[in-house]
């Protein structure tokens, strides 16, 4: 069984940064790519940002030059630098693995809740 555990969400101010990790266990493939989304209140999810396990990245506008992501794909590990937050980066941030095997469904953690106050 598969499982990925978010960590480093919080609450700060506008301006200030987080940096967000997901660490994923029981895997029986190999890393193809693995990232983030982003689900605001009321609204769908987004995404964010990903990356594959040779470090090449794809980042959605409002995440370009901002947050950075990288992976250690030998710990199936991938982590967000959120920097110079904005009140519309509050939401539920979601990390997804997907496997080698892209048939298969790709797996997803339960969140972890950022909160940006101005």
């Amino acid at each position: 069984q598969v499982q990925l555990v978010e960590s480093g969400g919080g609450s700060v101010q506008a301006g200030e940064s987080l940096r967000l990790s997901c660490e994923v266990s029981g895997s029986t493939s190999k890393l193809n790519h693995m990232g983030w989304y982003h689900q605001a209140p009321g609204e769908e999810r987004d995404c964010v940002a990903s990356i594959t396990r040779r470090g090449a990245t794809n980042y959605e506008d409002p995440a370009k030059g901002r947050f950075p992501i990288s992976v250690d794909a030998a710990k199936n590990t991938t982590c967000l630098q959120m920097n110079d937050l904005k009140s519309k980066n509050t939401g539920v941030y979601y990390c997804y693995y997907q496997g080698i095997h892209i048939t298969n469904p790709p797996s997803w953690g339960q969140g972890t809740q950022v909160t940006v106050s101005s």
